[in-house]
């Protein structure tokens, strides 16, 4: 005898659908006056990390110059970090009406690190905000909505202590236009680990967006990792540290911006992983601090021939990471503000 089962639909849990309907805003929710009414003398900051982005910077630290500080004063400070540049970012940032840090100059007491997470912890330690908002430096389009969608929410509930930003991201290819072909590490990676092993976070639609905004009482007590793990470790250090209630993410609308390889997005996708685990271990879910390797080796097509049988090259790169400590517990700030 076939017995017939019917088959239930998965649905999002109650709570990742409550968080979902109720910290989930859009950027057109606030003009930047109303935001000015509701900042009440709260220090905004906003912070743009860059590496060899000359071609960018200057669009996006002029635009929020116009429209954020000088047709309203929503944004006080406009700080670039200049992530180790060769070419002219950080003379084009500083024309546009930047502060410009260099990101060694800020850290020069401490161990050298490498990647955007350090440039970040800079910027936040060489800032003055109450409330910062990071910005990449890669943007082309930019909008001011970028800034004033993140500053929305933590200027108009003091419930909230974090806002992650997301969008649509159009992949160009010599084929035609991706509506959402941008995001492959986060459909890839990120979503497939916060999901199983962080479902409270499985609501926030891109986990990975370079676009976020925090009060400094909150960010300054989270570690910041060094390379491209900084983002999924800081939603996952925030949410142990602050709750789920008090993070809110917002529509920006549609990002554009430069596209990595294949073989960069794998590396990006390991620095994810080893950071999950490190996470994973502090939950004691895993006994070691890091995974027993963090060499990735890789293939690369036209190689020179040297190994029988194999037109490609092997290029093996080491994908861990490091840690800047909060800056809470620092007993000194790694730098005074307003050092040239």
């Amino acid at each position: 005898m076939r017995h017939s089962h019917a088959t239930e639909t998965p649905t999002a849990s109650p709570i990742v659908e409550a968080w979902t309907t109720y910290r989930t805003g859009n950027a057109a929710d606030w003009t930047p006056a109303q935001l000015v009414r509701a900042k009440r003398g709260t220090r905004v900051s906003v912070v743009i990390p860059a590496r060899d982005e000359e071609a960018t910077i200057g669009a996006i630290v002029g635009t929020i110059c116009r429209e954020l500080t000088g047709r309203v004063p929503l944004v006080d400070e406009i700080l670039v970090v200049d992530s180790r540049s060769g070419d002219a970012t950080a003379a084009v940032a500083r024309a546009a009406g930047a502060r410009v840090v260099g990101q060694d100059e800020v850290t020069r007491r401490l161990p050298r690190m490498e990647g955007k997470g350090d440039a970040l912890w800079a910027g936040l330690a060489a800032s003055t905000g109450d409330v910062v908002a990071f910005v990449d430096g890669d943007l082309r389009d930019f909008s001011a909505r970028f800034v004033s969608g993140l500053l929305g929410p933590l200027l108009t509930d003091p419930s909230v202590e974090f806002v992650k930003g997301f969008y649509h991201r159009p992949l160009v290819r010599s084929s035609g236009v991706e509506t959402d072909g941008g995001g492959r590490v986060t459909e890839l990676g990120a979503r497939p680990l916060i999901n199983l092993f962080w479902p409270e976070l499985s609501g926030v639609v891109q986990p990975l967006a370079g676009e976020y905004a925090g009060r400094r009482a909150a960010l300054e007590r989270i570690p910041f990792v060094s390379g491209y793990g900084v983002e999924i470790a800081m939603l996952i250090d925030l949410l142990d540290l602050v709750g789920l209630d008090a993070l809110a993410q917002v529509d920006l609308g549609e990002r554009f911006h430069r596209h990595q390889g294949t073989e960069a997005l794998g590396r990006m996708s390991a620095q994810i992983m080893v950071t999950a685990w490190s996470r994973l271990h502090r939950r004691g879910l895993v006994a070691e601090p890091m995974p027993p390797s963090t060499l990735m080796t890789q293939f690369r097509r036209g190689g020179d021939g040297h190994l029988p049988h194999l037109d490609r090259e092997i290029v093996v790169s080491d994908v861990g990471v490091q840690e800047r400590p909060p800056l809470a517990s620092l007993a000194r700030r790694p730098y005074a503000v307003g050092v040239a």
